[in-house]
């Protein structure tokens, strides 16, 4: 079926489906609450405020970075099913202390010695929960799924992912900063209970030996991963499109706030804007390719993501020369003449973005031995992880630097060609292998 929404009524896929909901949505409305409240609470400092939010997605990412090769040997070689109900419980801890870290700071007790300090440490450790869930939540899908249903299958799992992020973001900019702190820890448990649903998803490759050695076992990893031309241009396509993300997303509360003059409600709105667009152009792409795994729309996608992140800018750049005074509300952002095509370029940026990272999710566990599909997703991860570190690196050197945060967005728009010409080799990989088949 073209339409994946069957796939919600299956026993095989509906747990899996309802425990990342609850995954993406906690990773959100945690991060959120805690970077919305420490920027618009705490500092008062454009430069602070942006370096605190490239210290927290640096953090995030860095157990990807780290892990991410453990993680991918584990779900080869153990039941997938398994290890996320043990993640999922270790959430429940992880989200006991964040909850801690956010109640101090509501207090105002201890707040820079203390409070944020154990926010950090709950978001890293949040991070090393992500790392080691998510491998599973791809690879798991050609266990549970026909082959025709794996894209459906991926295309559902990221438009959930982001419908998450969708709702954990506003929550996160409504929701008042002591219930933010309760309700991650209740998500944690809800989450759990749905991962006991999970069906088994037995080893790939039982009995053979986990290398414990990261740094080892991650170069290894990723050596042997990008031996396939169609999986190594899918990877980097990948890691440079989040590179481009992570540059985005770190520079959204502060350029709410300080270009903008929105307040952390405005900044809330925009991440769900783009939330909503990701789920769009993740579940539009699955309609183009009529369900074919396929790159040969990837450079077009993120070309327009280009395009429309350059009127962003244009628009940014036009507002702060037109919009002075306070903070505005929702309300008073709204009535702003630019606010809708702020808003309209941001949905687009996320529509094109997810229209082009999609199929090269399917690409990662559709064209290598099902028995390596978690290590490939894992090897994916590493990249990954190392490119959004130093994307959250570059955005912070570049606000250290004194570089204006409107100016920052350009470094988007220019990154995304050189994702397109990634794209553009994906497809010229993928058109070699299948002319390959034929001639064979």
């Amino acid at each position: 079926m073209l339409t994946s929404t069957h796939l919600l009524r299956q026993r095989r896929f509906l747990p899996l489906f309802a425990t990342q909901l609850f995954n993406a949505f906690n990773d959100n409305l945690y991060k959120n609450a805690m970077v919305l409240f420490v920027v618009y609470s705490v500092y008062n400092s454009e430069e602070a405020e942006a370096q605190f939010s490239a210290i927290a997605s640096g953090l995030f990412i860095l157990p990807f970075f780290v892990l991410s090769a453990l993680s991918g040997q584990l779900a080869d070689m153990r039941d997938k099913a398994v290890i996320i109900r043990w993640v999922k419980l270790a959430e429940i801890a992880i989200m006991i202390c964040g909850a801690a870290g956010l109640l101090l700071a509501w207090a105002d007790m201890l707040t820079t010695t203390v409070a944020i300090p154990l926010m950090l440490v709950a978001l890293l450790a949040m991070g090393v929960h992500s790392t080691f869930f998510g491998p599973i939540k791809y690879a798991i899908l050609p266990q549970h799924l026909r082959k025709d249903e794996v894209l459906a299958g991926t295309g559902l799992v990221e438009a959930g992912t982001y419908i998450a992020i969708l709702a954990g973001t506003i929550l996160a900019g409504w929701l008042p900063v002591e219930a933010a702190a309760l309700t991650v820890i209740v998500i944690a448990v809800l989450g759990y209970l749905t991962s006991r649903s999970v069906p088994p998803a037995p080893a790939m490759v039982p009995d053979q030996p986990i290398d414990r050695h990261v740094i080892r076992s991650s170069f290894a990893l990723v050596r042997h991963t990008m031996h396939d031309r169609e999986v190594f241009y899918a990877i980097l396509a990948i890691s440079f499109f989040w590179t481009i993300g992570a540059v985005l997303f770190i520079q959204f509360p502060p350029l709410a706030k300080n270009v903008l003059l929105a307040s952390k409600e405005v900044a809330s709105l925009f991440l769900v804007v783009f939330s909503i667009g990701v789920a769009i152009g993740s579940v539009s792409i699955n309609a183009l390719l009529k369900g074919d795994v396929s790159a040969r729309y990837a450079p077009i996608s993120v070309l327009a993501m280009g395009l429309f992140v350059a009127c962003f800018y244009v628009v940014c750049r036009l507002w702060s020369a037109q919009v002075t005074g306070d903070l505005m509300d929702v309300s008073g952002f709204l009535a702003q003449p630019l606010a809708a095509p702020v808003l309209l370029s941001l949905l687009m940026i996320a529509v094109s973005g997810g229209m082009f990272v999609v199929p090269l999710y399917a690409f990662l566990t559709t064209k290598v031995d099902p028995g390596r599909a978690a290590r490939t997703v894992a090897a994916n991860n590493i990249v990954n992880s190392g490119a959004m570190v130093i994307g959250s690196l570059l955005a912070g050197g570049l606000s250290a630097a004194g570089i204006p945060l409107i100016e920052q967005v350009l470094l988007s728009a220019a990154m995304c060609l050189f994702s397109a010409w990634l794209g553009w080799k994906l497809h010229q990989a993928e058109r070699h292998a299948a002319a390959s088949v034929s001639a064979a």
